[in-house]
C-alpha cells in the first residue's frame, strides 16, 4: 500500500544524501518533495501541513547545523514526525468483570466477520478464552460465514434465530458468563453513520452490555472517506479504538497516516491480508520505518518466533555453519520461509539496501520459483538430495521429467544450493567477528533501520563493523575482505645468464 510514497520519499533522501552541506534552500526543496509525495498518497491536507512545518522548523535549526551527516539527521528527523503523527500505540482494553466485550462496528464490506475472527485467535493465543457473538442478521451468509471461521478456529459462535440484536448478545453475554469465558467479541451489521435505525440498535448493544472495547473496522483503501466514516461514528459511539483493515492492498495508504491525528482515535491493529493470521498489533514505529524504506525487522523476527521452532532452527545453523550441508536442508530452508506468509510481505520487511533490490522483485514470479525448486528437490532420491555430487546428466533428465521442469531449471537449482554452501562455509570459517564485516553494519537509520539511539557495536567488535559511510560491497568481496591475508612467499632469485655478444663480421 506504501510502495509508491516509499519510493517518491526514497528518491528525495537519495539527493540530499549526495550533499556533504545541508543549507536552508536543500531543505526547503527536499520538504517541498515530501510535501507533494504525501498529498498524492491521499494523506489529509491539514496534516500534511503541520508534519512538513514541524520538520522543516527542526531541520533548519541547530540539529542540522550540529550533525556530522545532515542527510542522515533529516531522515531522523523525518522519521520521528512521521511516529508523532501515526501517534502513540494503545493496547486492548482487558480489565473489568469477565467476560469483556468487544464490539465491533463498520460499514458494510469493511471486512468485520474476518477480522473478529481474526481478533479471537489472537486473543486466544495470549491465554484468554474467547466466544464470538454472530449478532448481523441482515446479511445474507454473514452468520455462517462466522459460524465457518469458529470451526476453523475450535471457537463457539452464539446465535439464535429470529432474535433481536441487542437481545441476542445480552443472553450470549449471560452464557459466557456461565461457560467461564473471559472474551465475548460481537459482530454486529454494516450499518452507515446516517442510518439512524442501525445506529440506535447499535447504541443499545452497546447500553445493554456495556463493552470494554467499540472498535470501528475501517476499510483502508477508501482513502480520505475512511477519515468521515470515522468522525460519523465517533459523534454516535463512544469509539475507543481502530481496525485498519486492506492495508496489504494496492490503494494509496494516506488514511492511516491521517486518520489517527484528524479524528484523535487510536488505530490499534492492522489487517494485513485474507488469511486468519495476517493481523498486526499496531505500532507506529514500525508502520513509519516501512513507510520511510527502513524495512520492518522486529516484525520479521516476530513473524518468525511464531512460525518457525527454534530449536530446529538451531540445529539446522549449527549444522550449515560446519558445512553439513545437503539439498534436504536447502528444502527445509525454503519451507521455512514460506511459512512465514506470503514472499511479497516478507519482501517489505526487509531493511535497508535489501528492501530496494526485494521491491524490485515481482512477488507473484518469486512464489512460483519456490514452487518450483521444491519440486525439483521433491523429484530427487534421498541418496541424490543427501550427496547432490552424484547427480549426473541422465539423472538430471529424470529430475526434470518427474519435476515437469527442464534440464537449464535443475542446473539452476543445484547452482543456488552450491552457492548457498559456500556462503554458510565461509560464516562458519569467519566466527563472530567477521559476521559483522560480511553483512555490514546496521549503518543507521538509512540503512538497515536500527533505532536512532543504536550507535553500533562496543569494545573489540566495533573494528568488525564497517562505518556508515563506507561504500556498499558484494558478499563475496566482503568475505575475501575478513580472511587474514596470507604472507607473500619471497620469489626465489633466478640466476643471471649473460648473453653472448655476437662479433661482428669485417667486410
Amino acid at each position: 500500500m506504501f510502495d509508491q510514497l516509499t519510493e517518491r520519499l526514497n528518491q528525495v533522501f537519495d539527493k540530499i544524501r549526495r550533499r556533504g552541506r545541508l543549507t536552508e534552500k536543500d531543505v526547503d526543496a527536499a520538504m517541498r518533495e515530501v510535501r507533494l509525495a504525501l498529498l498524492e498518497a491521499d494523506v489529509h491536507y491539514q496534516v500534511v501541513k503541520d508534519f512538513v512545518q514541524r520538520v522543516k522548523e527542526r531541520a533548519v535549526g541547530q540539529e542540522i547545523s550540529r550533525a556530522l551527516l545532515p542527510a542522515q539527521q533529516v531522515i531522523k528527523i523525518v522519521y520521528e514526525e512521521l511516529v508523532h503523527t501515526l501517534g502513540e500505540p494503545e493496547p486492548l482494553n482487558l480489565t473489568g468483570p469477565k467476560p469483556r466485550v468487544l464490539l465491533l462496528v463498520g460499514l458494510q464490506g469493511s471486512g468485520k466477520t474476518t477480522t473478529a475472527a481474526k481478533l479471537a485467535r489472537h486473543l486466544r493465543r495470549q491465554g484468554e478464552r474467547v466466544m464470538l457473538v454472530a449478532a448481523d442478521p441482515y446479511r445474507p451468509a454473514a452468520v455462517q460465514q462466522l459460524q465457518t471461521l469458529g470451526q476453523q478456529l475450535d471457537i463457539p459462535v452464539y446465535y439464535e434465530e429470529g432474535v433481536p440484536p441487542p437481545e441476542l448478545v445480552a443472553r450470549a453475554h449471560r452464557q459466557a458468563e456461565q461457560g467461564g469465558y473471559t472474551v465475548l467479541i460481537v459482530d454486529t451489521a454494516g450499518r452507515s453513520q446516517l442510518d439512524d435505525r442501525l445506529m440506535q440498535e447499535v447504541q443499545e448493544i452497546a447500553r445493554r452490555v456495556e463493552p470494554a472495547e467499540v472498535l470501528l473496522v475501517v476499510d483502508a483503501m477508501i482513502g480520505q472517506e475512511a477519515v468521515a466514516v470515522a468522525q460519523g461514528f465517533r459523534d454516535a459511539l463512544p469509539l475507543t479504538g481502530l481496525v485498519l483493515t486492506k492495508m496489504d492492498g494496492d490503494a494509496r495508504g494516506g488514511a492511516a497516516i491521517s486518520i489517527r491525528s484528524v479524528t484523535g482515535v487510536p488505530i490499534k491493529f492492522l489487517g494485513t491480508g485474507e488469511k486468519l493470521d495476517a493481523l498486526e498489533t499496531y505500532d507506529p514505529q514500525r508502520l513509519a520505518s516501512r513507510i520511510l524504506g527502513m524495512g520492518d525487522v522486529l516484525g520479521l523476527i516476530q513473524k518468525a518466533e511464531e512460525a518457525l521452532d527454534q530449536e530446529e532452527a538451531e540445529r539446522q545453523l549449527e549444522r550449515m555453519l560446519r558445512g553439513q550441508f545437503t539439498l534436504e536442508d536447502y528444502l527445509n530452508q525454503l519451507r521455512q520461509v514460506r511459512k512465514l506468509g506470503p514472499i511479497g510481505k516478507i519482501l517489505e520487511m526487509l531493511p535497508g539496501d535489501l528492501g530496494r533490490m526485494a521491491r524490485q522483485v515481482d512477488p507473484q514470479q518469486a512464489e512460483q520459483q519456490l514452487k518450483k525448486v521444491e519440486a525439483i528437490i521433491n523429484s530427487m532420491t534421498r541418496e541424490e538430495r543427501q550427496r547432490p555430487e552424484i547427480i549426473n546428466a541422465s539423472r538430471k533428465r529424470r529430475i526434470a521429467r518427474g519435476s515437469g521442469t527442464t534440464v537449464q531449471d535443475v542446473n539452476e537449482v543445484l547452482r543456488q544450493y552450491r552457492q548457498a554452501k559456500r556462503v554458510f562455509k565461509q560464516l562458519g570459517r569467519l566466527g563472530p567477528a567477521g559476521l559483522g564485516r560480511l553483512f555490514g553494519g546496521f549503518g543507521g537509520l538509512g540503512g538497515f533501520g536500527a533505532p536512532a539511539d543504536f550507535d553500533g557495536p562496543d569494545g573489540d567488535e566495533a573494528e568488525a563493523w564497517p562505518s556508515a559511510a563506507e561504500p556498499t560491497t558484494s558478499l563475496r568481496t566482503r568475505a575475501r575482505a575478513a580472511r587474514p591475508t596470507p604472507k607473500k612467499k619471497a620469489a626465489p632469485k633466478r640466476k643471471k645468464v649473460k648473453k653472448k655478444k655476437k662479433k661482428k663480421r669485417r667486410r
